[in-house]
């Protein structure tokens, strides 16, 4: 079994009922995949809400209902700049936590993939 580090020293069985909730309302926030994409699309630096409508393919509706939730989690940040409001990425870590996540579904997709084609 592999070793589990702990973050800053706190591991989840010393996380209170209450912290558990903060957490799962963190993944329901990323649960969905058009804040997926807008993540994406911001990875490489602020954009307008018209650029992202572009880099995404959301609707104009659809982006900014999505940008508001990312927004309220303190994932995403806003500023104006003239008529335009810049989006842009105030949690770093949420790169970390998408290679963490990637990379544990490519091992799984790896292992079943043997799985199918080992004799």
């Amino acid at each position: 079994m592999a070793k589990r580090e702990h973050v800053k020293g706190v591991s989840a069985s010393d996380l209170s009922d209450e912290a558990l909730e903060l957490i799962a309302a963190r993944f329901r926030v990323l649960g969905e995949p058009s804040r997926l994409k807008l993540i994406r699309a911001l990875e490489g630096g602020e954009l307008s809400v018209s650029d992202l409508i572009e880099k995404t393919g959301l609707t104009q509706a659809n982006a900014s209902r999505h940008l508001q939730t990312l927004t309220q989690a303190g994932i995403l940040g806003r500023r104006r700049d003239g008529t335009s409001v810049i989006y842009h990425i105030t949690d770093p870590g949420i790169f970390q936590l998408c290679e963490l996540v990637c990379g544990s579904l490519q091992t799984l997709l790896a292992r079943h993939t043997s799985a199918f084609t080992s004799h």
